[in-house]
């Protein structure tokens, strides 16, 4: 789309990785007309957080590629899911659901409330903040029930959105963050910036003890 192009003339990948790199940041991009997706099991070792954003492709990425996505974050790495990357393939497999949603395309206010002050990634995130444009989406979101909601969100339209909400699968977090429409230029908003960049240090891999399935001997004594 033309109006795409103008507003993110790199790829939506290109103007979030410009947005959130740092010195405390690495970022790499990865795009689905890349051999294997940019996803080498070689690359995937060596990241910590996976941001995926996608819309019209879900069905064209590899099946392999989703289970060798679906290992690493098991293994421990973080994932974070951007808009409609909801229906993506390796979100719907970490789901167990459908995680379809309402939505229309009427360029609405969006009003994100934080309603869950306490949580890293809301940090140096007011009460709430407002997009002037954005897509519409509207409950009910059929995900399973979040293990923390961070963000819900309210459009002009009427509808409510549970628009921030984390997940765990084996030692990986995952991160799903709602905005991120095409043809408005939400991924150059400050504060959905900052929440990924939140969100991308809260989903990074913590040291813990590797985890163990099968059969195992007891550790005391059974007589």
């Amino acid at each position: 789309m033309a109006e795409v192009a103008e507003l993110y003339p790199a790829g939506i990948h290109e103007a979030i990785a410009a947005g959130i790199r740092s010195d405390e940041l690495t970022v790499t991009t990865a795009t689905l007309d890349e051999p294997e997706h940019g996803l080498t099991e070689e690359r995937l070792a060596q990241t910590d957080v996976l941001l995926w954003w996608g819309h019209k492709a879900h069905h064209l990425v590899d099946d392999a590629i989703v289970e060798r996505v679906q290992a690493r974050v098991l293994e421990g790495m973080g994932l974070i899911v951007l808009h409609s990357g909801h229906m993506s393939k390796i979100f719907r497999k970490l789901m167990g659901t459908s995680c379809k949603l309402k939505w229309r395309e009427a360029g609405e206010k969006e009003r994100l409330w934080v309603v869950n002050p306490a949580h890293p990634i809301a940090a140096g995130i007011g009460q709430y903040f407002e997009l002037e444009h954005e897509e519409t989406y509207g409950e009910f979101f059929d995900i399973p029930e979040p293990e923390e909601l961070v963000f819900a969100s309210w459009f002009a339209g009427g509808e409510l959105f549970r628009s921030g909400c984390t997940f765990y699968r084996g030692r990986g977090r995952i991160f799903y963050f709602r905005p991120g429409h095409e043809t408005f230029p939400t991924y150059y908003n400050e504060n959905v910036l900052k929440v990924i960049v939140n969100g991308i240090k809260w989903a990074a891999p913590v040291q813990t003890a590797e985890l163990t399935f099968g059969n195992v001997k007891a550790m005391e004594d059974l007589g």
